[in-house]
């Protein structure tokens, strides 16, 4: 004997949602992925990181002791400090041989005309902040295991050769610019205390952040990035002139530690007192590059503990939280960084929680 079915009602026919219900659908799925997603801020103290070596005044007694062509650019302010005309890029180029003898053991740097010169202070202070933030994170971590990705790393090789220097980390730099990857290959091979620590990588697909870089087999640490934050070369002119502007209406703070001044090596000022156009602009600007560098860091989720990158632009912190909510991160914390009167600050984030993170510590000792 059958048993009978009774007869399914016909359902009635939906209606087509709204543009206005998808835009109501898609915030709730965000505001979901957020709620998924520990976010942190971590507040700076002022000043620089205290195992920063640049706190207060420059030494230019001992600077110039390592590099003597400095002295012809020393002056006195009128407070009666020693200094030099930050806006002239052969001065800030001396500056910085100096301090990367003097405090790093670095006795060979050179770029060449018309690339970044970084401000060395700000630079080290991104290194040491995220090295406070791995340490914490996972105390098992040893420091001689850590290993470091720098995407960008320019013709200066900056982050690749504190983190080496002041951490005994191993670092890879990759950048696009065949050039700097010249450049930084040769710093590291003319100072021993870079060899077998840094190596420098081309990235030979220029839309790319990791993929090309990062082997199958191969696992990091740390990432750090500091993203080119104009969207075009006309933006980064007013944006140098600023600065210049800046430069003169302050020449009577000159003598500090001043971390956020940036020059290149040229015959004169260019944009941002030099740069290329992948150091300084891209299109779409630092937002557009941020929500590449989300995007890509998905497909690398369980080869990387932390990605981190600088954000110049307050504006885009927000931006870039709904990136990485899209993307799938477990845990993102923005760590400030007060440098004088500047707030700067980066993120970083991993798509590991914190079990799957204490793992890697262990394993990596």
């Amino acid at each position: 004997m059958v048993t009978p079915v009774n007869p399914v009602p016909r359902k009635p026919k939906k209606k087509r949602p709204s543009q206005a219900t998808h835009k109501t659908q898609a915030s709730s799925n965000l505001a979901t992925s957020h709620e998924m997603m520990n976010v942190m801020t971590i507040p700076s103290p002022p000043g620089l990181h205290r195992n920063n070596r640049h706190q207060g005044l420059y030494d230019f007694a001992a600077l110039s002791n390592v590099v003597p062509e400095l002295k012809t650019y020393m002056v006195k302010n009128p407070r009666g400090q020693w200094t030099i005309p930050f806006n002239e890029p052969h001065a800030v180029l001396l500056l910085n041989q100096a301090l990367l003898a003097h405090h790093y053991g670095v006795n060979h740097w050179q770029i060449p005309p018309g690339y970044l010169c970084p401000p060395i202070p700000g630079r080290a202070d991104y290194i040491h902040r995220a090295a406070e933030l791995l340490f914490t994170d996972c105390p098992e971590l040893l420091s001689q295991a850590i290993t470091m990705l720098d995407v960008g790393t320019g013709a200066n090789a900056i982050y690749p050769i504190i983190a080496a220097t002041e951490y005994n980390w191993t670092v890879v730099g990759s950048d696009i610019d065949p050039l700097s990857v010249k450049c930084a290959k040769g710093i590291v091979k003319n100072n021993a205390c870079l060899k077998g620590k840094v190596t420098v990588r081309l990235q030979t697909e220029p839309n790319a952040m990791f993929a090309g870089i990062i082997g199958p087999e191969e696992r990091y640490t740390l990432t750090t990035c500091n993203p080119p934050f104009h969207a075009s070369a006309h933006e980064a002119a007013q944006g140098s002139q600023r600065k210049l502007d800046n430069l003169g209406k302050n020449k009577q703070k000159r003598g500090r530690s001043l971390g956020s001044q940036q020059n290149t090596h040229t015959n004169g000022p260019m944009l941002n007192f030099g740069g290329q156009h992948g150091e300084l602009w891209c299109v779409g600007g630092e937002a557009s590059f941020l929500r590449r560098l989300a995007q890509d860091s998905a497909q690398f989720s369980e080869q990387v503990l932390w990605f981190t990158s600088l954000i110049s632009k307050k504006d885009n912190v927000r931006w870039m939280k709904k990136q990485l909510a899209k993307v799938g991160a477990c845990d993102v914390k923005i760590v400030e960084m007060a440098q004088g009167q500047k707030i700067s600050r980066f993120i970083a984030w991993s798509f590991q929680n914190a079990a799957q993170r204490n793992k890697w510590g262990q394993e990596a000792c």
